[in-house]
């Protein structure tokens, strides 16, 4: 039997608790990115600049702490979506948010056992976040097709299959320009002609 969270689980944080929060949170994409390995929990408190204690305290678990990140950068996918389309057109929105997505792939790299572990046990549902991302997809093409600036039958399945190939690809051949190029010759097709 689970035991009922306590009653100040359910009170915001406070600033100073919040704060900390998401510097580990910042702290820990940074590092799950640019490792080879997954990083410690003490290297990760290192990292933002607090006690391991802080990490434990917001983030009792690894799993956690990855199922946060993980999480936090869907969020910054799905809205980004909207937030491109309000500052840019659709077809360079589509392209900044490749970049975006880029960079959440790049983020999984040093979580990626923890995070295939979390898969298997149902923990993350990979459907639920594929239609997400989808669903932002859709938004910047749906936008694309109607100011005319992106091909009206490109689909969001197709653009997120060339997407995840590219950056696969690029990542195999330890140039990291490459997938820029990649993904802009994706854009370019995009385009209507």
């Amino acid at each position: 039997m689970t035991a009922e969270p306590s009653p100040e689980a359910h009170q915001p944080l406070r600033a100073d608790a919040a704060r900390n929060r998401e510097t580990v949170l910042a702290a820990a994409t940074r590092a799950f990115a640019t490792s080879d390995t997954e990083p410690s929990m003490r290297a990760i408190a290192r990292q933002a600049g607090v006690g391991v204690a802080t990490v434990f305290r917001h983030f009792p678990t690894r799993e956690a702490l990855v199922d946060a990140v993980y999480q936090d950068q869907v969020v910054r996918l799905t809205a980004g979506a909207s937030e491109l389309l309000a500052d840019h057109p659709p077809a360079q929105a589509l392209r900044l948010w490749m970049d975006l997505f880029a960079e959440w792939q790049a983020t999984k790299h040093g979580m990626t056992d923890t995070l295939l572990a979390m898969i298997d046990s149902g923990e993350i549902s990979l459907a639920h976040t594929r239609q997400e991302l989808l669903s932002a997809i859709t938004t910047i093409l749906d936008a694309g097709a109607t100011t005319g600036d992106i091909r009206p039958d490109a689909r969001a399945d197709d653009v997120s299959a060339g997407i995840l190939g590219m950056l696969a690809v690029a990542a195999r051949s330890g140039e990291p320009a490459q997938a820029q190029r990649l993904l802009d010759l994706l854009m370019d097709g995009l385009r209507p002609h």
